[in-house]
Order: C-alpha cells, then sequence, then structure tokens
C-alpha cells in the first residue's frame, strides 16, 4: 500500500530554535489522524512541511511528491483548513463560491452549497457582515468541497459553537470520509475527536513521542484506578504516570500484565487527552 505521507528525520529550524526534531512518521490511505502536542510542540510547522509552505531537512513525501518543490501539483490533490480562515470581506458567500469553483479543478460548487444551507447562511451575505463562527462556515464549506486525497485540518472549528462543531465532525465523516481519502488534523479539543481518530501521533519538543493506531493504544496502554490499600503492589508493576483522582490514584502502564494490573483495581483503555497528559508527565518526570 502507498503511502500517503512519509516522512524521515524530517526537521526544521528557526535560526537556533529546533521546531521539528528528525520526526519519523507514515500515514496511509484511508485513516484519520490525530497530530496531538502542547502549544509550541511543532504541530503547525509539521503541517507547513507537509503541504510545502515552509523548506526543511530530511525525507518528506506527500502523495508521492516532493511537497515544497512540487507544491503547485500537491495542492491539486490536498486541501487545508487552518485556525484562521482569510476571505475578502467585500466578497458574496456565493461569490465566494464561484471563485474557488474558477481557480480549483476539483471543486465541486454543489456539495459547497449543501453544506452552506445546512449553516443557514445566505448566499447574498457579505463574508465581512457574518460572525467569526459564520465566517469558519463558509471557509469549512469551500475547503470540504474541494474532492481531495488529502485533507490537512489545523484547528479548524476554533471559534464555533459546540453544536457547529459537532455538526462539522458529523459532515466530515459521513459526507466526506472514505477508504480514499486521508485526514490529518490537529485540534485541541482532544474529547471532542477521539472517536472519529483512527491513529494518534504525539508530539513534543518537535519529537515524535507516540505514533500508533487506536487499536494498537487499547492493547499497548491501561489505566487502573486503584485504592490506597494496593498502590504499593500497582507501584510494584512499574507504571510510568499516575495521578490522585477522586479518592483513588490513577496509574498508568505501557505493554503490562493485565492479569497482574486487574489484582490492583479497576483497569480501563485510556482516553486520548488522559493518554496524551500521562505520557508528556512521564516523559518530562
Amino acid at each position: 500500500m502507498t503511502s500517503i505521507i512519509e516522512a524521515r528525520d524530517l526537521t526544521k529550524r528557526y535560526g537556533a530554535q529546533l521546531a521539528v526534531d528528525h520526526a519519523s512518521f507514515t500515514i496511509q490511505p484511508g485513516r484519520i489522524v490525530g497530530l496531538i502536542g502542547p502549544n509550541g510542540a511543532g504541530k503547525t510547522t509539521v503541517l507547513r512541511a507537509v503541504l510545502g509552505l515552509a523548506p526543511y531537512e530530511g525525507h518528506l513525501r506527500v502523495l508521492g511528491r516532493e511537497p515544497f518543490h512540487e507544491r503547485a501539483a500537491l495542492l491539486n490533490e490536498a486541501s487545508f483548513i487552518a485556525d484562521v480562515a482569510v476571505l475578502p470581506g467585500w466578497l458574496h458567500v456565493d461569490q465566494a463560491i464561484d471563485f474557488v469553483a474558477g481557480v480549483h479543478p476539483r471543486f465541486r460548487r454543489e456539495r459547497a452549497r449543501a453544506l452552506l444551507e445546512k449553516s443557514r447562511i445566505a448566499p447574498k451575505r457579505r463574508i465581512r457582515d457574518l460572525s467569526r463562527g459564520m465566517k469558519t462556515q463558509v471557509h469549512l464549506a469551500l475547503t470540504m468541497a474541494i474532492d481531495a486525497r488529502l485533507l490537512v485540518l489545523d484547528e479548524p472549528t476554533l471559534g464555533l459553537d459546540l453544536l457547529a462543531r459537532r455538526n462539522f465532525y458529523d459532515a466530515l465523516v459521513t459526507d466526506y470520509m472514505d477508504e480514499s481519502r486521508t485526514i490529518l488534523v490537529t485540534t485541541h479539543q482532544v474529547e471532542e475527536i477521539e472517536n472519529l481518530l483512527t491513529d494518534l501521533l504525539f508530539l513534543d519538543q518537535g519529537r515524535i513521542v507516540l505514533d500508533a493506531s487506536l487499536e494498537e493504544i487499547a492493547s499497548r496502554y491501561a489505566a487502573v484506578a486503584v485504592g490506597a490499600d494496593r498502590l504499593p503492589d500497582a507501584r510494584a508493576l512499574g507504571p510510568f504516570h499516575e495521578r490522585r483522582a477522586l479518592g483513588r490514584t490513577m496509574l498508568y502502564f505501557e505493554n503490562a500484565d493485565r492479569a497482574a494490573l486487574a489484582e490492583c483495581g479497576d483497569v480501563s483503555v485510556p482516553s486520548v487527552a488522559d493518554l496524551f497528559v500521562a505520557k508528556l508527565a512521564g516523559r518530562a518526570a
């Protein structure tokens, strides 16, 4: 199977600052990958390299192309939603649709109109008269109407309320995603997309600290809620992180004996958010 994205020793420096530090990962077709990291971890820098918007060191191929030198060809097959949508204020919404239809060969005009009808944004309204959330919805509709093999989302629902965010992700999975398309998304609202993701990439200080599918997460990692009486036994099994929660201690394990863990307390698969906090806290310890 040909990879959608293949990175080996991907590195990006800004003067003396190492923004991305020899990151290696592979993304296959038909996956929804969450690129998760704290502010300043290098997430946007990785996305800029993937889209050919910045030079880099190391090996990087996206849709079989070298992004920085084949950017125009790449962007015919990739689409990008940034955290801040910049659309000319004087445009009417329907004029924005006409503009994108004129410049992108894979744009589906009727798809954009259908998405905007769901948001109840009138086509004759000017962009400058829309709220921040409505401007974001217009930008999302325009981008999702592009028939792209790779969709890159950088905090795509910033500025949207809860209902609009949920509608966006529902449309993403129901109307956009199929086995030939791949989505790479960064967001701080991890809990809202956890059930959509197929794979995780955790990034910290420019380094990949976790690269796994959700199936691998379920088999490799465990969270155990332990009472005070069993805490010494649980600690003896080698957790990589622990925290207090509702009168008990939560301990996090990787590749531990599940039967032994069950003797210490209630075993569960950690949520993406909890695993992220545990991995980065354990890494800092």
